[in-house]
């Protein structure tokens, strides 16, 4: 999808999300950022990859999200509620979103996508399988990937994974 298919805030949003990313590739961490918009477009809050300053493999920004949903919205405002991210929500943060009840995914790139750039630069397969998020949570409203972000997305993911010391 393009960024014509959004509306100029679904884009900004979703720019949002990327400049997280960078952030957290900034701060050493894998580059993941996400934004959390309730109904009537305010940004209620954001998050970004935590993964590797903490060694918690679960500090994902979408599941960060969805907890914070969980314990500070009432299941309508939960439904109303949109993630803009990144990256497609993994398995456990597709169980994360469906379970807290939130509403529509926007995201920049796909599964599919980051599991071929990684394949590219020789990283081995994550833990746990991607799997496309309507698998997971069936009858959620998805869009994505937005394409207009993938070029400094695949940037930010090879800065990663061929830094010194990180390419595994």
């Amino acid at each position: 999808m393009t960024t014509a298919q959004l509306t100029d805030a679904e884009l900004r949003h979703v720019a949002r999300a990327v400049d997280l990313a960078a952030e957290a590739l900034d701060a050493g961490d894998e580059p993941f950022g996400s934004v959390l918009v309730n109904a009537g477009g305010e940004v209620l809050r954001e998050a970004r990859n935590l993964v590797r300053t903490t060694g918690d493999e679960t500090r994902h920004p979408e599941f960060e999200l969805a907890r914070w949903a969980a314990e500070h919205l009432d299941p309508r405002e939960r439904s109303l509620a949109a993630v803009y991210t990144s990256g497609e929500h993994c398995p456990m943060c597709a169980a994360a979103h469906g379970w807290a009840g939130l509403g529509k995914i926007v995201y920049a790139h796909s599964s599919a996508e980051l599991a071929q750039w990684l394949g590219d630069l020789g990283v081995a397969p994550p833990a746990v399988a991607p799997l496309d998020i309507r698998t997971v949570v069936p009858g959620l409203e998805v869009q994505g990937p937005v394409t207009d972000f993938t070029d400094r997305l695949r940037a930010m993911h090879r800065e990663l994974h061929t830094r010194a010391g990180h390419r595994p």
